[in-house]
């Protein structure tokens, strides 16, 4: 039985390191390495790293020039994204993915890439608009609410794309699940924002680039990492 039990605890532990070596590191805690302002080929100066968390500071921007949406070097198929957000009072941010970088081609990342909203729910007035209030897929489809904590406070998302499904995490609570590419997901394009003929590349493609939005309020994200799947 000891010896059983010793096998069992060795299993046990080797799943664990495995999985553990399934995560990257997508932030380093101490440099912007890996990632770029869209259009430019470096992080803007706006944002900022200290202690372990990135943070975009408006006020370091020089004639709105300095930050941007910050994007991965890399592109992603499918994946689990998991990282920690927390917005200032009345902030406004998101986190994109499947991020077409062709900024000769698309003026904005979201112009191709879906929106998991980051927010102050309770001062932003975007948060009037239901499908605008944090932990939504941004003006697509309206989650769980009840599990977003208020401005200044970490907030815990995973994003996993995997197998033409898209799911979507508020501290460890699903909120959002959702298949990709059915007619179900181009009729909720259709009836949104991205559908009105500007952006016709939006949500068509189910691998690319990851980015933070500067959407020019204070927001800091720590503990960003990715699994591929």
């Amino acid at each position: 039985m000891k010896k059983m039990a010793l096998a069992l605890f060795a299993i046990l532990a080797l799943t664990q390191v495995n999985a553990q070596e399934k995560w990257t590191s997508l932030f380093d805690g101490t440099t912007t390495n890996g990632w770029h302002s869209y259009g430019e080929k470096a992080a803007g100066v706006a944002w900022k790293i200290t202690e372990g968390t990135i943070t975009l500071d408006p006020t370091a921007k020089t004639n709105g020039k300095g930050g941007g949406d910050l994007v991965t070097n890399e592109s992603f198929n499918d994946f689990h994204l998991q990282l920690e957000w927390k917005v200032s009072k009345n902030g406004n941010s998101g986190i994109l993915f499947f991020v077409q970088d062709e900024p000769k081609k698309y003026d904005y990342t979201f112009y191709t890439g879906p929106e998991f909203q980051v927010l102050d729910n309770d001062g932003h007035p975007d948060a009037k608009i239901i499908s605008h209030r944090a932990g939504n897929l941004y003006d697509l489809i309206v989650g769980n609410e009840g599990h977003v904590k208020p401005y200044g406070e970490w907030n815990k998302v995973d994003v996993i794309s995997s197998k033409g499904v898209l799911e979507l995490k508020m501290n460890d609570i699903t909120v959002i699940k959702t298949h990709l590419g059915d007619d179900s997901w181009k009729e909720l394009i259709r009836r949104s924002k991205f559908g009105k003929g500007d952006m016709p590349d939006f949500g068509k493609v189910f691998s690319g680039h990851i980015a933070l939005q500067d959407h020019g309020n204070e927001v800091s994200y720590r503990n960003i990492k990715i699994q591929k799947l």
